[in-house]
């Protein structure tokens, strides 16, 4: 099976909001491509002026039934399963990838004065049983059929902080900047699901977060985020 793969634009965030924007994301590309109806559940964001839609948990407000035909649907399309959907909770989605998070911040590297950066992978994959040694052993084998890849650049160096105005315009423009970002990578994830789903087996499937080894073909971003927004520290 070929894995499809889907560049998102480049992410760039203060670290205050790394984490939110990550998580809004995530989610959407996992609402979007549940194996199965799910409800949603809208989030706002804290550090953005935006607003995303997750998988609804048992300790979400649900808008409608978990099973109604109201209930988003696969691609746009009905899909109906014999196999139980997974059983993701609050407890075990939301640690499943705020971990994830977390692994993949403490991969990041410097690429410049005051900047990290990193290729953020969202995989989802089938489990398929492979036979070896004649068919006397039976193995699990992972089949990836799909891949996100963001590219995400942190940086580090303090924004003024002042009550001038100046100060507050560089504090909007960096604000502006990183909402910017994060609005058009969730549009481009709506617009590249959408594109291609033949892909999409018709099983329940799994998926993984990592790091990805390259996005794409730009090993350094040392000429554009010459100009970009001053934000702040990894570390908190």
């Amino acid at each position: 099976m070929n894995c499809q793969v889907y560049q998102l634009p480049e992410l760039e965030t203060a670290t205050s909001g790394t984490r939110e924007a990550l998580q809004a994301i995530i989610h959407t590309i996992l609402f979007i491509r549940s194996p199965g109806p799910v409800a949603p559940h809208d989030v706002h964001c804290e550090s953005f002026q935006t607003t995303y839609t997750r998988i609804a948990t048992d300790h979400d407000p649900l808008p409608i039934n978990k099973y109604s035909s109201q209930s988003r649907t696969l691609s746009g399309q009905q899909h109906h399963y014999n196999q139980q959907l997974p059983a993701y909770h609050k407890s075990d989605l939301d640690r499943k990838v705020d971990d994830s998070i977390e692994t993949f911040l403490r991969t990041l590297t410097p690429i410049g004065p005051e900047l990290m950066a990193g290729n953020l992978a969202v995989s989802f994959f089938e489990r398929r049983s492979k036979n070896k040694l004649f068919g006397l052993v039976n193995q699990e084998e992972k089949v990836v059929w799909e891949q996100w890849i963001l590219r995400v650049v942190v940086n580090n160096t303090p924004r003024p902080m002042g009550t001038d105005e100046a100060s507050v315009i560089e504090r909007q423009r960096i604000q502006d900047t990183a909402e910017g970002m994060l609005k058009a990578a969730l549009l481009k994830v709506f617009e590249l699901a959408g594109s291609e789903t033949d892909h999409i087996p018709p099983v329940m499937y799994d998926f993984e977060i990592g790091n990805a080894k390259k996005a794409d073909d730009r090993d350094e971003v040392y000429s554009r985020v010459s100009n970009l927004p001053a934000l702040i520290n990894l570390g908190s």
